[in-house]
């Protein structure tokens, strides 16, 4: 079975990054994640991942470089590509999103202190240089 292939963005603004909950009723509810979504059929990951930052978020962005690119394997056995690209807004901030329940901006240093998904645990250790591991 091939992974999912997904995207997810690392929107930095003043020395802060966008981190979002999952809301409740959702895959991986209450856990934290970079926002993003997976890759359709055809699409370049950039466009995919501008796609799914405004579905969620209701914002434009610039992709920038890839930060990093890790595969996870679930609990339930799905595999997940992540790739995490360095992004800016192109705008405002957002105020609300579709898929989660909270939104806040955090200094990279702050980021291992919250409970991430598993997939985008590569990217905050590399952004902070740590991250709490779960007993």
């Amino acid at each position: 079975m091939q992974p999912i292939l997904v995207v997810a963005a690392v929107l930095r603004d003043g020395g802060r990054v966008l981190v979002c909950r999952r809301a409740p009723g959702r895959d991986a509810a209450g856990q934290w994640e970079f926002p993003g979504g997976k890759v359709e059929p055809g699409e370049v990951p950039a466009a995919a991942l501008a796609r799914e930052v405004r579905e969620e978020l209701g914002v434009g962005i610039h992709v920038g470089a890839l930060l990093d690119r890790s595969v996870t394997v679930r609990a339930d056995g799905r595999a997940i590509d992540l790739a995490c690209y360095d992004c800016t807004l192109d705008g405002p901030a957002p105020a609300s999103s579709t898929d989660h329940d909270a939104l806040r901006w955090l200094p990279p240093a702050e980021l291992g202190g919250l409970d991430w998904a598993e997939a985008d645990r590569p990217a905050v250790r590399l952004l902070t240089g740590t991250i709490e591991e779960d007993e």
